[in-house]
């Protein structure tokens, strides 16, 4: 097939270290590249794939916010697609609702996956305008605030099964990885380890946004003798903190749409206690391959029960569910069925 794959620009693809959406975005094109497809990706310049692409900004745009306007660059982008559409059989949005109006401009099937939560006012009535643009859920618990939306399919997350290898040794710490925000948790962590007489590594990124919380309410308790900060990692970097810890803790506050560090933990074999919030109950399987609790005291006593878990069952959750190939199979069948229905709509028409 020729499938256009759309970024947003905010990181480069893949981004240099933290940055999820474009991950996803990088992992899902190279496998499509990989299983045979003519892919064009459309990206900040400083991107890196196999696949066709088309330049739409020259940098990261986060690299530029303080001097340009970043939405600038994706109503570009976006219009460049459009020009462009005829040469595809789809159009794979991963820019939210930004791309909505654009797509019922294309000459090609087209489908939007969103990667955000969707329980935020004012997203009701946009979407409802938009019911028809065809969508993918990353789980199904994301779909919950618009079960009425235009969803064909339900894709979860899936990264290469050789990029963070199994270890089947633990150390004696455990690991949060992922970014400073009160919707992730961090302090959390921080009181479930302290409470457990465990030692936590962590490996966040702080967005500037997050920074007075981290400094009110995290950065007074990373001065504990149990924690240990590194800042954000690389996926080498991720092979050593993640491979080797007990277990990751997850402590979301807020319904997750999905939670890619789960699947790296679950990956290196490492046991993941989570909130039961958002996707958790769609990824992690309570006593297999971690424990799902409902508050810091549930997760303390989860610590103590780690022994239960066997870590080859972690990465075999993972490889079962939670591969990029899976993930390329699952949208290319997302694919095909709506090129048949454009093709048999466009029949209908002529007819």
């Amino acid at each position: 097939m020729r499938i256009a794959q759309v970024s947003t620009l905010y990181e480069s693809v893949p981004p240099r270290r933290y940055g999820g959406i474009e991950r996803v975005v990088s992992w899902l094109t190279e496998e499509l590249v990989k299983m045979g497809h003519d892919v064009t990706l459309f990206a900040s310049a400083d991107s890196r794939t196999r696949a066709k692409l088309v330049a739409s900004s020259d940098c990261a745009v986060r690299l530029l916010e303080d001097t340009a306007d970043p939405q600038a660059f994706h109503f570009a982008m976006l219009e460049d697609v459009v020009r462009a559409s005829g040469d595809f059989d789809i159009v794979h949005f991963h820019t939210d609702y930004m791309s909505f109006p654009y797509a019922r401009r294309l000459d090609a099937a087209h489908v939007t996956t969103l990667h955000w939560r969707l329980d935020v006012p004012g997203l009701d009535a946009l979407y409802r305008r938009f019911a028809d643009v065809p969508l993918v859920s990353i789980s199904d618990a994301q779909r919950e605030p618009m079960p009425w939306a235009g969803w064909t399919a339900t894709v979860h997350h899936g990264m290469p099964a050789a990029l963070l290898p199994f270890q089947a040794r633990a150390e004696r710490h455990l690991a949060f990885v992922g970014r400073i925000a009160p919707s992730k948790g961090p302090d959390a962590a921080i009181r479930i380890a302290r409470r457990a007489n465990v030692p936590l590594r962590i490996a966040a990124k702080i967005d500037e946004a997050d920074r007075p919380y981290f400094i009110r309410d995290v950065e007074p308790l990373i001065e504990a003798p149990h924690v240990e900060f590194v800042g954000e990692l690389d996926d080498h970097g991720k092979r050593g903190l993640l491979g080797h810890a007990r277990a990751m803790l997850f402590p979301i506050a807020w319904p997750e749409p999905f939670g890619i560090a789960m699947i790296e933990a679950l990956a290196c074999g490492t046991p993941v206690i989570a909130f039961g919030r958002g996707s958790v109950p769609e990824i992690i399987e309570h006593g297999v391959s971690g424990f799902i609790v409902r508050d810091e005291d549930e997760a303390v006593e989860a610590v103590a029960r780690l022994p239960e878990i066997d870590r080859r069952a972690c990465r075999a959750r993972f490889e079962q569910f939670f591969t990029a190939e899976r993930m390329a199979r699952a949208y290319v069948e997302v694919y095909e069925r709506l090129v048949r229905e454009r093709t048999a709509r466009l029949t209908l028409t002529e007819v």
